[in-house]
């Protein structure tokens, strides 16, 4: 049985308890806040988790918007001052960026009465707060390949699985699994992608499934593309495929061998024009009770390490974070991607070209 997660507990965790056992105040204009995050499954879950328990308990209202990670459209509102987003959800790279940007606010962690230890890649970031572990992950379809893939070794195996293949339109992930396809172990990784050598043999391994290599951008591509028999396997967030598995009937299953995970944070943009209820609201976000229920809705791990406590054993199986799906997982390295974002990017786009 689903472990029922209250709002009381929820907001215990984060010093806001009062808030319930105390009449609310009316709630005044600057009681307000416009929350940003990704839309589809995860803007639901985050709607049903986060948005709607906060604004019952607070009687701040909670205003939504949706974006696809476009960081200039965050650098743009800040730059002319014309700052509408309080809070943003944003991947752990865009965040590592915009904070050596200067564009978000650094965040005191202090003001939130949370350990920063508690949380996974808490400490590789100055400018937001871990919310969830999400992953990119193979995905393919039962019906059409009962004997998927096992490794990651497998996708770049066109003899044993011909066909096309899915993969994200982006070097971060890609060379990675290049590597490791090519016998890298997976915690050497970033050492040998730090070398030129290391790039080159990343990219010479890219070559040998090039033109087998259906590219995708958005998140909701890679299930289509599936469905749509396109590709045999394709590269995904963990997310969209839960969702077409348990609201759209598909007989998707994930490959979870050398899965590239990561962390996603609150952020708050400099500028936010309700400074004080962002703050309000991340801490209540990021409480261990209510990340577990944030987890009900969508197979995203906690980044607050207390709340596995509160998870439901039920769905444990189908977060990133489970023992056996992350044994062997690559922890994207943020501050590799920050060094060296720039010059990989121009080669992979120089690469696609060719």
């Amino acid at each position: 049985m689903r472990q029922s997660l209250s709002i009381v507990s929820a907001l215990a965790v984060t010093g806001l308890a009062a808030i319930v056992v105390v009449p609310a105040k009316p709630a005044f204009a600057a009681d307000q806040l416009t929350i940003t995050s990704y839309g589809g499954a995860l803007q639901m879950s985050n709607r049903k988790a986060y948005f709607e328990p906060f604004a019952k308990a607070t009687g701040i209202k909670v205003t939504e918007d949706e974006f696809n990670g476009e960081i200039a459209k965050i650098r743009a509102m800040v730059q002319s001052k014309t700052v509408s987003w309080d809070v943003v959800d944003v991947a752990g790279s865009a965040a590592a960026q915009m904070c050596f940007d200067g564009i978000i606010e650094t965040i005191d962690w202090n003001k939130l009465g949370l350990d920063r230890a508690k949380f996974i890649n808490g400490d590789k970031h100055d400018c937001g707060v871990p919310s969830f572990i999400s992953t990119t992950i193979i995905a393919y379809d039962k019906d059409k390949l009962p004997s998927g893939p096992k490794t990651i070794a497998d996708l770049f195996d066109t003899q044993k699985f011909p066909g096309k293949r899915g993969l994200l339109k982006i070097p971060n992930g890609n060379l990675e699994w290049a590597l490791i396809a090519d016998g890298v172990a997976v915690k050497d990784v970033y050492k040998v992608l730090d070398t030129p050598e290391g790039v080159d043999r990343a990219f010479r391994k890219l070559d040998t499934i090039k033109k087998d290599v259906v590219w995708w951008q958005a998140g909701a591509q890679a299930p289509q593309l599936l469905a749509d028999g396109q590709v045999v396997m394709t590269s995904a967030y963990n997310g969209r495929i839960y969702d077409a598995v348990k609201n759209s009937g598909k007989h998707f299953e994930i490959m979870w061998d050398a899965q590239a995970w990561g962390a996603s944070v609150w952020t708050i943009p400099k500028g936010s024009p309700h400074r004080e209820a962002a703050y309000k609201f991340v801490a209540f976000a990021v409480s261990a009770p209510a990340q577990a229920d944030f987890a009900r809705y969508i197979p995203y791990g906690p980044a607050n390490k207390d709340a596995d406590a509160f998870v439901d054993p039920a769905i444990r199986s189908d977060l990133p974070t489970a023992s056996d799906h992350i044994r062997n997982g690559l922890r994207v390295d943020l501050a590799f991607w920050g060094e060296k974002g720039d010059e990989l990017n121009q080669r992979f786009t120089a690469w696609l070209a060719k």
